[in-house]
Formats: C-alpha cells, structure tokens, sequence
C-alpha cells in the first residue's frame, strides 16, 4: 500500500512538472461532424447496449447523431499528426481528449478540416478536488444496540443505518419489495479503494452484481487501488450486513467508475466525468451518483464564477444534462461551501436535470458546511436534501464508520430515488425527480439550503400512485358499477368514498383489500346501489400503510355518476331516510307554491335542494327550523313542467328524500 501511494505520489510531481513549464499537454478536439461515420443511426445496437436501446424506446427519446460514435477516421488521423497520445473520445460533444507536448502535431491538427476548434485542458487547486475537499475524514464508530431504533415493521435489519434510511421512510419502499432489484446504478468519483475485500460488498461480488469498472483517468480498467472517497459512498448505496449496516438500494447493481484524480486537479476530470456519464449511459445504467464538484482551479484563467452555476455554463453540467435526456437520473452532490467563501453550490449540481442533495444531521438539521442555493439563474438548488453530517458508511478497513459531507448525502438520496424509480418504471427521470421534490417537507417554502428539504418515500410514492391510477364509472338500473386500477401489494387497501347530490363531505362506503402478491398492477370493481337522484361522486383511497403508527392513504382518483328521477329511497331499506319525517302538498302542485311540514319538534339548520330527471341541480335554500312542527313555503316559479327531487339536508347530513310533480 505504502509503495502504490508513493508511486501515485511521485507520478502526480511528474505531471506537475510537465504542466508548470507553461506547456499545456493535454487538449480537447472538437470535432465539424460525423458525416463520415460507419454507423446508423437506424442500427443503434452497434453501439449502445440493448438496455440502452431499451431506455431509449420505453421514454420515447429518440437516437440521434450525439449518440453515434466519433469518426474514427478523424481519429486516426489526429492520432498520426505527431507525438500525439489519444486519452478518450467523447461522442456527445463530438470530439477527442488528446495529450502531447508536440507543437508541429498541434499546428498541424488545427489545419484539419473536420476540426471545428482546439481546448487546452489547465490544472486546478489540488484542495478543490472532491465534493469533501479536506473534510472527508472517516470516523471508526463503536457500534450499540442500533436494532432499538429500528422501526417495529421493518422487514431488514437495518442497524447503525436505520436513522438515515427511515429520515425519508425508505424503509416503506424496502418492505414492500423495492431495494434496488434489477435496477442499474454507475459511480463518478476518485477510486474504491479496496471494494474487491471489503466485507460490506460482500453480497454484491458474490452475486456479481459489480458489472463493471473503469478508470477515466489513467485509462484502465482497475479501481480497487485508488481513493477510498468513491468506496464510501458506494457503501451508503450498497452495503449489507444485516444487524449492523444496510445500504438505500443494497440489491441494486453497480458499475464503479473513476472520474476523479484526487492527486490533482485538472479540467480534463470534468471531461472525464462526461466520458463515465456516456459510458454509463450505452450500458443501459438507470441512475448515476456523483459525489464531486467543480469551481476553481489551479490556473485561475480556468475559474468558473458563481454566474457559471446557471447549469449551462460549465462543461460537466452540460454533460450532466445531456445525461438525464438519454433517460439517466442525475443525483449530484451539491458540495460543502455553505461556511466558505464561495459558499454556493458547485458545478454540476447547479444543472436543471440534475437532483442535487444538501446535507442535514441525523434529526434533519442543515449541516453548516452544506452549499447554498439559488443557481445563478434562481433556479432552487439543492433540490433536496439527505443525511451528510455524521453519515455511517464503511471505513477503508471495512469496518462500520461515520463521516460529514455533501458527498455522503447524495449516494442515500441516490439509492432510495433507485429504490422508488424501481416501483414506477412507467415515469421517466425528469418524473422521479419532480416527485421527490413534492414529497419533501418543505415544498411549498423552499429554503436557499435545504431546498425543498427532506423527501418522504411514502409520500413519493402516494403521489406516483395517484398519477397512475385511474377509475370510471356507469350506472344501470340505479346500480352503480366503480371500476379502477392501481398498483398494490395485499397489505394494503382501497376505501370507496361516495358523496350524494347536495352533500359537501365523502362518506366511507366500502373497504376492500388490495391483491398484489409482490407491488404491481390489479384491477377492481364495486357495485353501489344509488339512492337518490342526482349526480353522485364516488372517490378511491388507497391505504398503502395500514399500520396504527404509519398510517397513510392518498386519492387516487374520483369519478362520477348520474342517477334518474326512479332511484329514490323506495329502492332500498334505509329506515333513516324511508320515516316520513317531512311532508309535501300539494303533490302534484298545480302553481308555484310547495309546502314543506316538517313532523318533527327538534330545531335545525336545513339545505333545501331539488334536482330534475337528468340530476341537474335547479333549486337550493338554507332554512333554519325553529322548534316544533312547522310548516315552510318555497316558491318554484322558475321550475319547468315535469318530475323532481327534493333532497333536505340537517347540519350537513341527508334527512329526507321526496318526489314531486309540478304541472
């Protein structure tokens, strides 16, 4: 370990010293076009992965020319100018990284007529270089009986996790089978030390769900040896051992990309970042997870101001944008120079399709550290935020740890947006996060730090339901038929609401348990007889936590039916309504003139309504009964020749139903 450090050491003085000459070796070249390319546009499995093409197809995003590869012939060709080293090809932005110190090359390159323009790639700060910057410090943490702060119905064993799970109720979504099955997330940060032996990834090697790994920066394949910054964010997402430490989406898969040279930093990193987005995204990755941030850098000439953070500026916000329009769910760190001088969200947080996370402790506090908000441009940011100060995660030893960071926040609200998007494929990125925002407890007053604040799993998904749920409904023979569909698991349940013509509440009708042996679409139906004439609203909630302590059912949808003049309280045996406690005369009425005699003492509030055949609602009047019987009179003048419907409302509930003729 000791000699890999050293050598790491002395290669990044040896860059330095290429660099400080005034040569800047490493370029960017951009590219005119891909006219001359050898691949189709109509062909696309040539160079996107099948569940790229997939992503593609399922959230209508069509494939275009930024997702055909580089002109390899162009390629060659700046390749064979000069002493010319080719770093990486970027197809999105259409060009190739590029590193020499052959000045000939150069000129000669910049003559290319498929070359549009040249970039040097510059140094910056070496202490700017992670979202963490020098505050990344792992804490060992002796463990206590951390299964007491688990919650009674969690169905995993969570441990020294369970605070920063249950702050967003993210263990609703793991009890109810989402934990990240199936589901793809990629890394972008500065290594993985150790990840191959580390006991918290023991589940994910053995199942080989680690499905690749790559290194941006030195050009290999091998992540294992490099900083522990990327490990311990992977660990938030993906660490399980059961009774000490559960991940946000621990039956997710991975790929573990290193974008990140923390010896050192330079420009190209953020086009490295781009080359692992573009990576993830032909491998059919669902969510990235960015833990690092860009502001300043060695060669001041290479700043980006606070008027960059507009998400269209910097290099890696575009790039990061670019991403979630191939499908991908950005989550990004928003960084940690909230008590700085810069004190902002850094690059690519600040982009408009990226979520990114603030932190906040344990009892959801704003961490001091945590960048402020807004984006130049007013946009909120950070949209959300997580649990970054005092995070658990793994140590490089593979022992159970707590950190502070922005860094640390981002991979929890990473794995859980997974663990939601897994119950929803039907919504695309830009959907998830809209919802996540929704569900947070600071919605409707966002804060410069907080954002929108905490989101709420449960929440989230109540919201998601409803929008994908939906009902209808008919009437036959004064039987109405309710039919909808959702999506549910046999623990929960539907509660049918119903709200009779002149009444201003719902009233519980019917309850019916959901069928789903694992969470997925069902269909149902209930049959309702009406009892009166009029427009009749029936309203669907769907308990999705029937427990006493977690509570929670959400509208999913409302329909409505009219019922005609015959179904009226002689259908039905209902001894509240079928007592003559009023009466009418004179029925038929041959002039404008109905008397209403009221049979009972007791005094009241009255709504007086009267609805024809087809329901429509023509006459209403508040009457306020004294005691004893009493005899009212209500002129009809405006009412046609033909058949209604006096409906009387006592105190807001339905006490009286009659037919009447007027002539």
């Amino acid at each position: 370990m000791k000699n890999t450090c050293y050598l790491l050491f002395v290669l990044s003085l040896l860059f330095t010293a290429v660099e400080s000459n005034g040569q800047r070796t490493k370029h960017v070249i951009f590219f005119t076009d891909k006219n001359e390319t050898t691949f189709s546009l109509a062909q696309p499995s040539s160079y996107l992965s099948a569940r790229a093409v997939a992503r593609r197809t399922k959230y209508g995003i069509a494939v275009d020319s930024t997702d055909l590869p580089v002109v390899e012939k162009y390629v060659d060709s700046v390749r064979l100018a000069g002493n010319v080293t080719i770093l990486g090809r970027l197809r999105w932005m259409n060009a190739v990284i590029i590193q020499t110190n052959d000045a000939a090359a150069l000129s000669k390159i910049n003559t290319f007529p498929f070359v549009k323009k040249r970039d040097s790639i510059a140094y910056r700060k070496v202490n700017a270089r992670l979202i963490d910057n020098k505050s990344y410090n792992i804490t060992p943490y002796v463990s206590t009986n951390q299964r007491q702060q688990q919650l009674f119905a969690d169905s995993l064993n969570y441990g020294n996790t369970a605070t920063q799970i249950n702050i967003h109720n993210g263990a609703f979504l793991h009890n109810i089978g989402a934990r990240g099955q199936n589901m793809q997330i990629a890394f972008l940060d500065g290594g993985y030390f150790g990840y191959l032996s580390n006991p918290f990834f023991d589940s994910v090697r053995n199942q080989n769900r680690i499905l690749a790994t790559r290194d941006f920066v030195l050009n290999e394949t091998s992540v294992n040896e490099d900083d522990a910054h990327g490990m311990a964010c992977f660990s938030i997402v993906a660490g399980n051992i059961p009774g000490s430490y559960i991940g946000s989406a621990p039956y997710a898969s991975f790929y573990l990309l290193r974008t990140e040279d923390v010896g050192s930093e330079q420009l190209i990193e953020e086009y490295n970042w781009g080359s692992g987005a573009e990576y993830a995204d032909s491998a059919g990755v669902d969510v990235i997870s960015s833990s690092v941030g860009y502001s300043t850098f060695d060669d001041p000439a290479y700043n980006h101001s606070y008027a960059d953070m507009n998400g269209n500026t910097t290099i890696v916000s575009r790039y990061a944008d670019l991403a979630a329009k191939k499908g991908m769910l950005l989550v990004n760190s928003a960084g940690n120079e909230g008590s700085k001088t810069w004190k902002y969200i850094v690059a690519p947080a600040d982009a408009d399709s990226v979520l990114s996370v603030g932190a906040v402790n344990s009892s959801g506090i704003i961490a001091a550290f945590s960048s402020f908000g807004p984006t130049s441009d007013g946009q909120i940011k950070p949209d959300v935020v997580s649990v970054g100060q005092g995070t658990f995660l793994s140590t490089s030893g593979g022992t159970v740890g707590t950190s502070s960071g922005t860094s640390f926040s981002g991979p929890n609200m990473a794995g859980l947006a997974t663990c939601l998007w897994q119950l929803f494929p039907e919504f695309n990125s830009y959907k998830i996060i809209e919802t996540l925002r929704k569900s947070a407890d600071r919605y409707t007053a966002p804060h410069e730090q907080y954002g929108y604040g905490l989101p709420d799993m449960k929440k989230a998904t109540g919201i998601l339901l409803a929008d994908l749920s939906n009902s209808n409904a008919s009437i036959t023979n004064c039987t109405a038929t309710l039919q909808w569909n959702s999506k549910d698991l046999s623990a929960m349940q539907y509660i049918v609401q119903r709200k009779l013509p002149g009444e201003s509440t719902y009233t519980n009708i019917q309850t019916i348990a959901a069928k789903g042996s694992t969470f997925s679409a069902q269909n149902y139906q209930y049959n309702d007889v009406a009892t009166v004439a009029g427009i009749i609203d029936y309203r669907i909630l769907q308990v999705i936590d029937t427990s006493t302590a977690g509570y929670r059912a959400y509208a999913i949808d409302s329909a409505s039916v009219t019922a005609g003049s015959g179904c009226n309280t002689t259908n039905i045996n209902d001894p509240s309504i079928t007592i003559k406690k009023v009466q009418l005369f004179p029925n038929p009425i041959a002039d404008n003139s109905l008397q209403l005699k009221f049979t009972e003492q007791s005094s009241g509030r009255f709504l007086l309504t009267v609805y024809n055949t087809t329901g429509q609602l023509v006459y209403t009047e508040q009457y306020n009964k004294p005691n004893g019987i009493v005899t009212h009179s209500f002129s009809l003048n405006r009412l046609a020749k033909g058949s209604y419907l006096l409906v009387i409302l006592k105190d807001g509930h339905r006490y009286a139903v009659e037919e009447f003729v007027k002539q």
